[in-house]
């Protein structure tokens, strides 16, 4: 499967804990990537300061679903289910 041009839901939805150019301590879960572009494209794809696990991430039908919505749905529970416990 190829990630879907503009979708950007593994950009936002899921918490990096990895610093990104421009967010040196990572990114929030629901807080978009500042390499975003406005059309939603990664201005680091490609480059070598782009993080490792941005590089990993690989499209699937699993994490990404039959549309964009589906996929920031996905990604948001799978988000919740492996986020930290708060007290």
């Amino acid at each position: 499967m190829e990630c879907r041009t503009g979708c950007a839901a593994c950009c936002i939805a899921i918490s990096i804990s990895s610093p990104i150019p421009g967010m040196p301590q990572g990114k929030p879960a629901g807080v978009r990537c500042v390499q975003l572009t406005e059309d939603n494209r990664c201005k680091l794809f490609g480059r070598e300061q782009r993080p490792a696990v941005c590089r990993s991430l690989t499209a699937s039908v699993e994490m990404c679903g039959a549309s964009d919505e589906e996929a920031f749905q996905i990604l948001a529970q799978l988000e919740r289910a492996t986020a930290p416990a708060t007290r």
